[in-house]
């Protein structure tokens, strides 16, 4: 099995500021014309760059953006503007779950994905104006406004909902506007159901009933990663990939250290580790802050994109390469 890599390298947010200062209507930013003929890496080329395509990549959790933060799930928006803005100065690129998990990373050469997942489908992630554009101050509206400022930083994220997310959306016009926007609408089951907790048809129905209510809003779209409550897995975990009415290619963790790059054969496609933001308080030793201090060391093992998505280069010393991206792997 080829490891492909596709949706582009050429990020561009076609945001602007109105005359009056607000924001302009967001604009999906096209795909770019297909490339004539791309240069392929070399292992000379790989290594001048320090492509590490083995390496880790952060999966960072939010749950809610407030003024007033009340548990170690919540940052300001100040402290959530600070952490993209460092992303982007870092040059990570923001992918989603469900790319991460199909092995889509096709980033600029020297780039590193970042996944921003949200948890609950909180009104302070994402909401619409009468006008049917992100309510500013949210956490979607901070996404594109960083974004617009950094051409390299892609506005996506994966938001993974519960029953009525964002405060209502009885219409799913909110879940319309993120799909048609290119955010990932994960599955985070019903009413937040303890999985471990639940019986084994209770848990298989949990995570289907939402799957139903996603599908019903946005017709023709298809959950692909479920977000597990509490971090929680059923009593098997293999139901939460799949069980009745539903199929999924990942499966979100709550919180530990970086994921295993999805090429390396250390890559758990049930189990995947997020980082919970945070940079101060006495468990900020367990956020992220930290791990994006260490991935960014010498000795980070940090994911590293050599720039051509037919290859996955790595060190010769890295960890082993997944069978499913061996035939494209360039040991350097």
């Amino acid at each position: 099995m080829r490891c492909l890599f596709r949706f582009g390298a050429g990020f561009t947010a076609l945001l602007a500021l109105a005359a009056c200062g607000g924001p302009a209507p967001v604009v999906p930013a096209p795909r770019p014309a297909p490339a004539a003929a791309p240069v392929r890496i070399t292992p000379a080329a790989a290594r001048q760059l320090g492509a590490d395509e083995l390496g880790r990549v952060p999966v960072l959790m939010y749950h809610r953006i407030v003024a007033q933060p009340r548990s170690v799930y919540d940052r300001t928006p100040a402290d959530f503007t600070a952490e993209l803005e460092r992303l982007a100065a870092e040059d990570y690129v923001p992918v989603t779950t469900a790319e991460l998990v199909s092995r889509r990373l096709d980033l600029p050469a020297g780039a590193h994905p970042v996944v921003l997942t949200f948890d609950d489908g909180d009104p302070s992630v994402f909401g619409l104006t009468p006008q049917g554009q992100p309510a500013p101050g949210t956490a979607v509206r901070i996404l594109l406004d960083v974004a617009a400022a950094h051409p390299r930083f892609r506005p996506v994220a994966s938001l993974y909902v519960n029953e009525h997310p964002f405060g209502g959306d009885a219409d799913g016009r909110a879940l319309r506007w993120l799909a048609e926007h290119g955010f990932e609408i994960g599955n985070h089951t019903r009413r937040h159901t303890n999985l471990r907790t639940a019986t084994e048809p209770a848990a298989t129905a949990a995570i289907a009933e939402e799957d139903a209510l996603i599908r019903r809003a946005v017709p023709g779209y298809r959950p692909a990663t479920l977000a597990l409550p509490y971090g929680s897995s059923p009593r098997r975990p293999e139901l939460a990939l799949r069980g009745p009415g539903y199929s999924y290619g990942g499966v979100l963790l709550v919180g530990s250290g970086p994921a295993p790059s999805p090429c390396a054969a250390g890559f758990e496609p049930g189990a995947i580790p997020r980082i919970r933001s945070q940079s101060t308080g006495p468990e900020a030793k367990y956020g992220s802050a930290r791990w994006l201090d260490e991935l960014a060391t010498p000795t980070g093992h940090r994911y590293t994109s050599d720039g051509d998505p037919s290859t996955v280069a790595y060190p010769r010393s890295a960890a082993a390469v997944a069978p499913e991206c061996a035939s494209v792997g360039l040991a350097y």
